[in-house]
Parts: C-alpha cells; structure tokens; sequence
C-alpha cells in the first residue's frame, strides 16, 4: 500500500504548525498536548529520541483533539512501536527504500524526509505525494522550496529544521507546503518551568499563521 495520502492531508492541514517535541517526562506530558491543542495545534509530532518517548506518545493520545505521531522514525521496529503507542502518523527523517517499503506493512501513514529533488521522485514513484523537507534551513530553506514547485507539482511539502515564526510565514506561501514543522512553540525551558500557559500562548500565535 503506497502512503494514505487522504488521510495523511486531513492530519497535516489541520493546523499550519506540527510541534515537533522532544519530551522524556511521562507526567507532563498530558498537560504540554493539552497546552498545544487548547492553543489551537492539534497535530503533534513526538520524536523518539528520549528514552520515554513512547509512553509520553501514548499519554498525550488520550488528549481529545489530539492527533499525535512519532518522528525520527527509522526503522520497521519504530513504526511498530509508534502504531502500538497509538500513534496516527509517523514522521522519518529520510527516505530510504526498505523503510518506505516497510512502511507499507503498518496501517499509519508515513511521512518521510527528503533533501533534494532525486529523492523526492524516487518517493512520489514509490506512491508517496506528501513529504518533508529536512533539515529545511540547512539545505537552502525557501528558495530551494520553491524551486521543486514547478518540476514537481504532485507533491506537497512539510518544511522541518530551522524554522521560526518568522520564516514560518515565508514557507507557508508557498504553493507547495501544506504545513510546516517547528520546535519554537516547545521551547524546552518554557516546558521545565512548567508554563504550559506561555506554551498555549505560542500555539495560539502559531495557529494564525496560515498555508
């Protein structure tokens, strides 16, 4: 099964901002989703780069509104744990053959990274019209963007690293991005102190953008 694009669309143009969240602290975790969602983003990536990240993804699932996902997906076992967690999505930061090819046994849909316009054809050949572009900043940002518009008209965009508020509003004009991907409406330090109102507050700001 190539990726489920309907669903994957429904999930990611629900908002024009997935928080991208490095979180290891199981019992905030409810109280951060409830945080984002009540601002208005209720698509939420959960990267599985803490030792916890599976159990932070299962907590905030049980938050009505939330459509929570996994990042850093990379192998078969990720996927498996993701949809076991309760995931709705799972975000990759490549795309490899054997990983969108495994993907193709889970029954969530998989949205993975690319960087250049070969391996965004190599994916849209596979069935995948929905990707990331990662690290966004780093491989030209914008203007690169905007350049695959034009030769690859099919495939839409979630522009991932490196962004801000600012360069927010720059990719969300483009044709081509559906949403963008971002970790300033989770600063890290807002979360320790415990200020989830100052995380909504940064939701609500990020919900108003639009793509």
């Amino acid at each position: 099964m190539a990726q489920d694009a309907a669903t994957l669309k429904s999930i990611l143009t629900a908002a024009p901002v997935v928080p991208v969240i490095i979180h290891d602290d199981v019992a905030s975790a409810r109280n951060l989703a409830e945080a984002l969602v009540a601002g208005g983003l209720t698509t939420l990536e959960v990267t599985l780069r803490t030792p916890n990240a599976l159990k932070v993804i299962a907590e905030m699932a049980k938050v009505a509104g939330a459509v929570v996902g996994s990042g850093t997906v990379c192998k078969k076992a990720d996927m498996e744990a993701s949809r076991d967690a309760g995931c709705r999505f799972m975000v990759s930061p490549g795309a490899p053959v054997a990983l969108l090819e495994a993907a193709e046994d889970i029954a969530i849909p998989l949205l993975p990274g690319i960087a250049s316009p070969s391996e965004a054809m190599a994916a849209s050949l596979m069935g995948y019209s929905y990707l990331k572009f990662f690290p966004a900043e780093a491989m030209g940002g914008a203007p690169v963007l905007k350049s695959f518009a034009s030769p690859l008209p099919d495939i839409s965009f979630c522009p991932t690293g490196g962004i801000d508020l600012e360069k927010a509003k720059t990719y969300l004009r483009l044709p081509n991005v559906v949403c963008v991907g971002g970790s300033w409406v989770v600063p890290g330090e807002t979360i320790a102190a415990g200020d989830f109102d100052a995380i909504r507050s940064l939701a609500a700001q990020a919900a108003q953008l639009s793509a």
